[in-house]
């Protein structure tokens, strides 16, 4: 059985779908009720859940973990995925994603020359993100270094984003399945 548990901190509603403390889904928003219509939307079809009555230790961790990432603050997020129910491609697109750290962000064209796959794809992947900011597709920009797409608008990414801005000047590499994927500081974006 999936537990959803929902909390509001300060501006935004955070939610997770958890099962057995593994994370199937989660999310933010500025309403309680946005923020459950949009998990709900990624819960695996035909998944029994229900509302939690209230937070268990674990689940606040979590929310708490969700909070501060969407604060800038380096959180961890060393949670238990359980991804079973998505396909191979966007596992390995979330999977490449959330090894972008805090003050870096790439782009879709960068992600998708690592994993295969079109730009589009990756912003297909982006767009259905079901553990967000957990995975950070805000930190996936256009190759241009305008935003791109975000689920709460650009507002918010480029909220994200500042919070999360350490002043990093030089472009880094890191790998991932053996190819490298390029990362740039978060000063290279523009707000157009």
């Amino acid at each position: 059985m999936i537990h959803i548990y929902r909390k509001n901190m300060g501006e935004m509603w955070f939610a997770a779908a958890i099962r057995d403390e593994a994370i199937i889904a989660t999310t933010f928003a500025p309403k309680g009720k946005e923020v459950l219509e949009h998990l709900l939307k990624s819960l695996p079809y035909r998944m029994p859940f229900q509302m939690a009555k209230k937070l268990t230790p674990f689940s606040e961790k979590v929310l708490s973990a969700l909070k501060s990432i969407f604060d800038g603050k380096n959180a961890s997020s060393n949670f238990r995925l359980d991804m079973k129910h998505l396909s191979d491609y966007t596992q390995k697109v979330l999977r490449c994603v959330s090894m972008v750290p805090v003050g870096y962000v790439t782009t879709y064209g960068a992600v998708a020359k690592v994993m295969g796959g079109s730009p589009r794809a990756v912003g297909r992947v982006m767009a259905t993100n079901p553990f967000p900011p957990l995975v950070p597709c805000h930190r996936v920009v256009r190759s241009d270094f305008t935003l791109g797409g975000f689920g709460l608008g650009l507002a918010v990414k480029w909220e994200i984003l500042q919070n999360e801005n350490r002043g990093h000047r030089e472009d880094m590499k890191i790998q991932v399945d053996g190819k490298s994927l390029s990362l740039f500081p978060i000063n290279f974006l523009r707000k157009d």
